[in-house]
């Protein structure tokens, strides 16, 4: 039951991220400016996850514990700025589902490389056939997807 709730919740995550894109773009068009509106999708999300934390008493003193990690963990904040902002732009020039196909190829692209070289110590998950068939049915799709 567990594993059905985790897959849930990654489908549900995926369904989030072009609505995302769409209320992005659309802000995006009301201040004139895509970075505008990641600056703004950010801050709205800063204030959403400071109130998580009060509510649900996340304990603030393990906070500073941010000193001792690695150099490489603090992109994960310029990655997101770079997703949020890629997405805002590209979405209206190539549409949400091409968008999309081309943000979830390139996802399975670098997770199947992640996995199989067990990089930012993640458990290793060797490239099979299976796993290759199943990132050439994504690509094929997007083809698809940009032919019609």
């Amino acid at each position: 039951m567990q594993q059905f709730i985790f897959i849930f919740l990654a489908f549900l995550c995926g369904a989030v991220f072009p609505t995302q894109a769409a209320f992005n773009g659309k802000m995006a068009a009301i201040v004139g400016h895509p970075i505008l509106a990641a600056i703004l999708s950010f801050i709205t999300g800063l204030i959403a996850l400071i109130v998580y934390a009060v509510v649900t008493q996340i304990p603030m003193q393990q906070f500073t514990a941010f000193r001792t990690a690695p150099w490489y963990v603090w992109l994960a904040g310029i990655l997101g700025a770079f997703y949020v902002s890629t997405i805002v732009v590209l979405m209206p020039r190539l549409g949400v589902a091409l968008t999309f196909g081309l943000v979830i190829a390139g996802q399975m692209t670098i997770s199947i490389l992640m996995d199989h070289f067990g990089l930012f110590n993640l458990p290793v998950r060797e490239i099979s056939a299976g796993r290759l068939l199943g990132a050439f049915l994504l690509l094929a799709g997007v083809v698809l997807i940009r032919k019609f």
